[in-house]
């Protein structure tokens, strides 16, 4: 082994050997259990991001653990087309290289510099997530958009829309202006801003009057460019003053529209003026309520979000009619929807409706991709009917098919599923699956796998002219199909058969509803076991927080506080993660709060850790919680714990290396340390196996700290230096055995977190314990063995450490040094205690430094001495010559006095006013850390003196 531990001198030579050599690949024996994960496909376009290193680590962990236990494990992989970020990207370098648009190649040789972009830059997140670790099978990648899944796509619509729960039909949506396509709500950010509250006066209609007289009421609203397409006014049914208005009518501000006051609750008596103005085809809300009242709708908007020539007049359901007039005043024709607003405030305010303007802060939507504001809009959409397919996905969680891992998460989803509305699944783009409809001259629609099959199924003739329907299918629909389709659905395929239902699926709470729920809820419509009842598509679904920075805030770009796992990885300077970070920022305000953000956290860069302290930490901080705030101390920890474990392999190699190590059969005498940890570690199994079998991450990471840093390295490996130095060679030869079939046992339960360095120290390991094995991921999981536990060991053991921390502890607060032998008097002994130390004396002494152990009478006072208390016995220190007490109390004085000049110096700093109304806050902290520090330091600097004064 090396001397020093360097992730980065054998992580990627090691990965590439595994993926090579096909460890990553199901065994293909269906004699034996299967186990099967699927991975939430990754976009594409994107880069491993914290979120993705949280979960693919957890999901890395679980499938090295089912395939050490030797079942045939399957972790499937591939990456979603992402139709809108793909385009997007693809559209941005054709502009910016070529100055063309999309438009300019027309839409099949758009596609195909899309497949150009995605063969040469498509595969960056696969190369990242082998830097992690990730076993996955390579050789089975697949994509959303390659052929097979592309024909089951296609086979799902058509069955779907065959059996009519799918149709098309025109509703509200979430319309992107910018990109000019419907979104889903996940795509939709939702910003509180500082805006404006517009007070508009709206005139009675036929001459009614308020109950105070007035000819019109007020309506407080923040999107004046929508009232245009009011067609009602709500006030609440208990709100006495619209009371004699139930029934009446108003007109709209400028364009004189007859609309009715209608009573609703959706009108809140003490918000605004109590009167609200409805807008269905531009608010969803007012959608809503126009359901209710069966009020018209009147769209005043362009797909991309400017003003209309002429209003779309549509009926409650979406058919268009003449009940009003689509006039709209010339002068507003094409405007842009927020000049549009700047506007008619000012004709309001010129015709002398408007009242008057109030600040106001409010949450407005905003694309993620395009980062301008969503707008409700009316549109021709494809729907999936939600309903019909929601009751049996409900069913398989109510019935235990499905289990959600933290299980509160299940309220999350029947209320979602229990209040489900139809699936908009179509989008306004040309990169994803064309929807196989086609149209002729009159609208009607023709289903088919292609064109000559839509012609074919209809009886349709070459001379009647059929156009494909230009939308595709959202990702979420395509996405929705992955457990089955990556398995070869809808051929009854042998993967299908094996390994469907998959066992685990692991994923974000957020999208509980976007993905899992449609997943259950198509997997069990469509995929069917041998005996024909609906299949779930897992078995458990295993819920991740998110991962925030630490201050808990969420990650991202505007903030500067986006964390990539490869910097966590490799490391990386200061001014490179500046650069990085501040890349394509063109607002300079925002580039300059990030570079302060970066400065702060780190101040140094940050340092490389290697993907298995990565791994172990983010596998530590896996709580239940729906937070997880990252802390980079707990990553040097762990980075500490890599090193430690390395340097206490060496230390064993270089113990048992050409030595006899017990494996001929030759006669060994099992220590008492030796059976003690050989107890521990399989104590430490049965702990470890449970918190992995009940998805407790952060247990078993804890677990593994705990054993391996406490018991092994810090006890065991010290209890083993006297026995290596002066006991018979049948000793030693157990003491040796003990230490490798300790550390191989060690790495192979470490292997699921961190599989690197396990793997490394175990190469060289095997050939110590004589196993002819390629790669520790292919061994036996260790398993539990109650005959293996010695119950005398570990309670002797444990006495004993009470001994030597007791001993340690002395030694500390007299300041006494490690090499001076101490005598040591115990008293008050139970019998047991005697036993213990009879049996174990010579050994008690070295670990202790000890010159003598003499047990006294209980009737013996014995000398001056230091006493400690342990468990059935008190300890006694003797005190004549371990000191000078002299000496010692004037150092103490000293030491004293230096910390409350600290402590003076400090206080003085923070009572000045003039100074610390200058001082930065991170400042004042430190200070204040210091007085709490320098104050604890003179209360145990006192309490020694007392002791010492006391002798």
């Amino acid at each position: 082994m090396e001397k020093i531990y360097n992730p980065q001198n054998i992580e990627q030579t090691l990965y590439q050997r595994w993926e090579k050599k096909g460890y990553f690949k199901p065994h293909g024996d269906t004699s034996k259990e299967s186990f099967c994960i699927i991975i939430p496909p990754p976009n594409v376009t994107g880069s491993l991001h914290m979120g993705h290193a949280f979960q693919q680590t957890i999901m890395d962990i679980l499938i090295r653990y089912q395939r050490m236990q030797g079942k045939n494990t399957l972790w499937q992989v591939g990456t979603d087309h992402a139709g809108i970020a793909t385009q997007m990207i693809v559209e941005r370098k054709i502009a910016a290289e070529e100055g063309k648009t999309r438009h300019d190649y027309g839409r099949n040789s758009f596609i195909d510099k899309i497949w150009q972009w995605k063969k040469i830059s498509g595969s960056n997140i696969t190369c990242q997530m082998r830097r992690l670790g990730n076993s996955v099978d390579w050789d089975r990648e697949r994509f959303t958009m390659d052929d097979g899944f592309s024909n089951s796509v296609t086979e799902v619509f058509m069955r779907l829309y065959e059996e009519n729960l799918i149709y098309r039909g025109k509703r509200l949506v979430n319309w992107d202006p910018k990109l000019c396509t419907a979104i889903s709500d996940l795509e939709v950010q939702h910003r509180e801003i500082k805006g404006y509250m517009w007070y508009i006066r709206y005139l009675l209609a036929d001459g009614e009057k308020t109950t105070d007289g007035k000819d019109y009421i007020v309506i407080a609203t923040t999107r004046p460019e929508t009232m245009f397409g009011d067609t009602g006014v709500a006030v609440n049914p208990t709100d006495i003053r619209y009371k004699n208005l139930r029934g009446k009518f108003v007109l709209i501000p400028l364009i004189g529209r007859r609309i009715p006051i209608i009573i609703d609750e959706y009108a809140e008596i003490n918000k605004g003026t109590g009167c609200v103005k409805i807008t269905p085809a531009h608010d969803f809300n007012d959608y809503k309520v126009a359901r209710r009242h069966l009020l018209p709708m009147i769209n005043i908007l362009t797909l991309n979000g400017n003003i209309r020539n002429e209003a779309e007049i549509l009926d409650t359901y979406g058919k268009e009619t003449n009940i009003y007039n689509k006039d709209i005043p010339e002068q507003f024709h094409g405007m842009e929807r927020f000049v549009f607003r700047r506007a008619v405030i000012k004709s309001c305010k010129d015709c002398g409706l408007l009242i008057k303007i109030k600040t106001h802060y409010f949450t407005v939507p905003y694309g993620d991709r395009s980062g301008v504001v969503i707008e409700p809009m009316l549109t021709y959409q494809w729907f999936v009917r939600a309903a019909p397919l929601a009751q049996r996905a409900i069913e398989a969680v109510k019935q235990r098919k499905i289990k959600f891992v933290p299980q509160q998460y299940e309220n999350m989803y029947y209320s979602w599923m229990g209040d489900i509305q139809d699936w908009c699944i179509s989008r306004q783009l040309w990169w994803g699956h064309r929807i196989p409809v086609w149209y002729n001259k009159e609208g009607n629609i023709f289903l088919g796998r292609n064109e000559e099959e839509a012609r074919y199924k209809n009886n349709l003739g070459t001379n009647i002219e059929l156009k494909q329907d230009d939308n595709v299918l959202d990702t979420w629909f395509s996405s929705s199909l992955w457990s089955f389709s990556t398995l070869g659905w809808p051929a009854k395929t042998e993967d299908l058969k094996i390994f469907h239902p998959t066992n685990v699926l692991i994923s974000g709470f957020d999208i509980i509803f976007f993905w899992i729920a449609r997943m259950i809820m198509l997997t069990m419509y469509l995929v069917k076991d041998k005996y024909g009842k609906p299949q779930i598509p897992f078995k458990t679904v295993y819920l991740t927080g998110l991962i925030r920075d630490d201050e808990g805030r969420k990650m991202s770009k505007s903030k500067g506080n986006i964390l990539d796992p490869l910097d966590m990885i490799d490391g990386i300077s200061l001014q490179k993660l500046i650069e990085k970070r501040t890349n394509n920022m063109m607002q300079p305000q925002i580039a300059d709060k990030i570079i302060q953000c970066t400065k702060k956290q780190f101040p140094e860069g940050i340092k490389a850790h290697g993907t298995d302290a990565l791994r172990f930490t983010l596998a530590a901080l896996s709580s239940t919680s729906r937070d997880i705030n990252w802390d980079m101390k707990r990553l040097k920890g762990y980075r500490n714990f890599c090193n430690k474990l390395w340097n206490a392999s060496r230390f064993i190699i270089m113990n048992t290396k050409d030595k006899d190590c017990g494996l001929n059969n030759r006669s060994m005498v099992m220590s008492l340390a030796d059976r003690w940890i050989l107890s521990k570690l399989n104590q430490t199994i049965q702990v470890y196996r449970t918190a992995l079998d009940n998805y407790r991450f952060d247990l078993a990471a804890n677990i593994l700290y705990e054993f391996t840093w406490n018991q092994f390295c810090n006890w065991y490996l010290e209890f083993t230096k006297p026995i290596m130095k002066n006991s018979s060679e049948a000793e030693m030869r157990g003491t040796r055995y003990t230490l490798i079939t300790t550390l191989e046992v060690l790495l192979r339960i470490a292997h699921p977190i961190i599989p690197y360095i396990t793997e490394t120290i175990w190469q060289i390991i095997k050939n110590l314990k004589g196993i002819n094995a390629d790669t520790i991921m292919l061994q036996k999981f260790p398993e539990y063995n109650s005959a293996q536990i010695d119950e005398k060991s570990l309670i002797d053991l444990e006495w004993i450490k009470q001994i030597a921390i007791a001993v340690r502890n002395t030694r500390s607060e007299l300041n006494i040094t490690p090499n001076k032998l101490l005598d040591l008097l115990l008293r008050v002994c139970r019998d047991t205690v005697q036993k213990q130390v009879q049996e174990n004396i010579d050994f008690i002494k070295t670990l202790a430094n000890l010159k003598s152990i003499t047990i006294l009478s209980n009737k013996e006072k014995g000398p001056l001495s230091i006493t400690k208390l342990v468990e059935g016995a008190e300890l006694l220190f003797p005190m004549s010559d371990l000191f000078d007490k002299y000496a010692e109390l004037n150092r103490l004085r000293k030491e004293i006095a230096k910390v409350e000049n600290e402590i003076n110096r400090v206080k003085t700093r923070l009572y000045q006013k003039a100074l610390i109304n200058r001082m930065p806050q991170n400042i004042i902290t430190k200070e204040l850390e210091k007085l709490n520090y320098y104050t604890e330091t003179r209360i145990k600097l006192i309490e020694q003196k007392d002791i010492i004064t006391a002798i």
